[in-house]
Parts: C-alpha cells; sequence; structure tokens
C-alpha cells in the first residue's frame, strides 16, 4: 500500500528520546484505514540514533549534518504525495495525520504546520506558546517545531529547504508566500520539547530567538546566526 503521508525526521543525537517519537506518532495511525511511512534522517556520522531505532518498519537512512540538508534527503527518499517534517522532540497530537489529510484535500492549499504548546508547566511558557502561535497565523510562517507539512509536488516547485546553517524554515515559508501558495494552520496544538529554554533560560532563549529572526529578515547571513543559537 503506497503510503498517504512520508514523516521526514532529521536527527542528531536524539537516542534517548527517538523511539518514544516513534510511538506516539505511530499509535496517532493504528486505527487508520491508510499508511504512512517513516524516514529518519541522521546527520552524526556515528548514526546513533538510527542504531538506537526498535522498529523495523522505519526507514533508516544518514546524510551531511545541517537541518534542510537532513530534510531534503529524506523527502527524496519519500513516496508519499504528503510530506510531514517533525522534529524528534515535537510531539503530535492524536489527530494529527487525519487533520493533515482533511486540510490537503483543499486544492487550494500547498502546506500546513500546527499551533504550538511548549512541554512545561511555568506559566511564562504559555505565553510564549500563545506568542509564537499568533505570530506564525499573522505572518503565515510557522517555524520547523510546528510540525510543518507540504504536498511534496509543491515542496519541489520550491526547490526544497535551502542548505543552510539557520532558518531553513523561515526561508521556505517566505519562498512560499511570494508564489502565492496558501498555508493552513491546525488548531490542534503539537507539544514540543522545552529543553532549550530550561537549558538556556527562558527569557534569554526567548529575546535570543526574536533577535535571530530580526537580524535573518534584514539580510543577516544565516552561517553568522548559527554562532549565536549555539
Amino acid at each position: 500500500m503506497k503510503p498517504v503521508i512520508s514523516v521526514v525526521m532529521p536527527v542528531y543525537g536524539e537516542a534517548d528520546r527517538i523511539n518514544r517519537t516513534i510511538d506516539n506518532f505511530k499509535s496517532s495511525v493504528s486505527q487508520m484505514l491508510w499508511a504512512i511511512e517513516i524516514i529518519v534522517v541522521d546527520g552524526d556520522p556515528d548514526t546513533r540514533t538510527l542504531k538506537a531505532i526498535n522498529d523495523p518498519d522505519v526507514i533508516k537512512t544518514a546524510s551531511p549534518a545541517g537541518r534542510g540538508v537532513q530534510m531534503n534527503h529524506g523527502a527524496r527518499i519519500a513516496t508519499a504525495d504528503l510530506l510531514l517534517f517533525l522534529h524528534a522532540d515535537t510531539v503530535l497530537p492524536a489527530n494529527a495525520f487525519n487533520a493533515i489529510v482533511h486540510a490537503c484535500r483543499d486544492k487550494g492549499i500547498a502546506a500546513g504546520a500546527f499551533d504550538l504548546t511548549i512541554g512545561a508547566s511555568h506559566p511564562g511558557f504559555r505565553i510564549i506558546e500563545k506568542a509564537a502561535s499568533l505570530r506564525s497565523r499573522i505572518t503565515r510562517i510557522p517555524f520547523g517545531d510546528q510540525a510543518v507539512f507540504f504536498k511534496a509536488q509543491c515542496f519541489w516547485k520550491l526547490g526544497g529547504y535551502k542548505p543552510i546553517a539557520l532558518m531553513e524554515d523561515v526561508d521556505i515559508m517566505r519562498r512560499l508566500k511570494k508564489k502565492g501558495y496558501k498555508i493552513r494552520f491546525i488548531s490542534d496544538p503539537v507539544v514540543t520539547s522545552a529543553r532549550r529554554w530550561k537549558k538556556e533560560g527562558m527569557v534569554y532563549t526567548t529575546i535570543r530567538n526574536w533577535v535571530l529572526q530580526l537580524f535573518f529578515y534584514m539580510g543577516a547571513s544565516p552561517e553568522k546566526l548559527k554562532a549565536y543559537y549555539q
């Protein structure tokens, strides 16, 4: 059976969580009458994440590191007409795949994404996630941790992701807007990990991300911005 959705997951150093992520979205399709395929693309030369995967049905492949490079690599392997790009630390809502298929039945829709929640209890995260979802709906530019999906034909018409060091998700959505393609947002949110905010500080991480986005819009090199992001 040809898969309806190809899930492309770029990873690097995610051996400790990869099986939980796979189990989560496989449970979302257990009662469905159509298939998905899962493609995990490891940028680690030692492929430690791939070696940790227990599910024999997962397509495991390696590529040079870089999220855009890895996602393009996975998309080239994909056989479905719909592509979902999923971060290893993002959990899909229970109805995610039905929602994607339903959204893409609209011929005018080329891509989409989910609203965002952050997997931590601090009330400050509620402000951040609401601001992120509102920003993406106003600008029509979601970020990669919102589980972005594309009709495969549209994705390749855009040329896929650029192999840049940072902001590959913003870049492709800006190109999508310029082409006049429409995007659909799904209100049932994904849950993304709060690990970076917890590690670097909630206020610092949020402000740093806003500043990097601003400099990117002003034309700063993604390679230079990557140094500040890390």
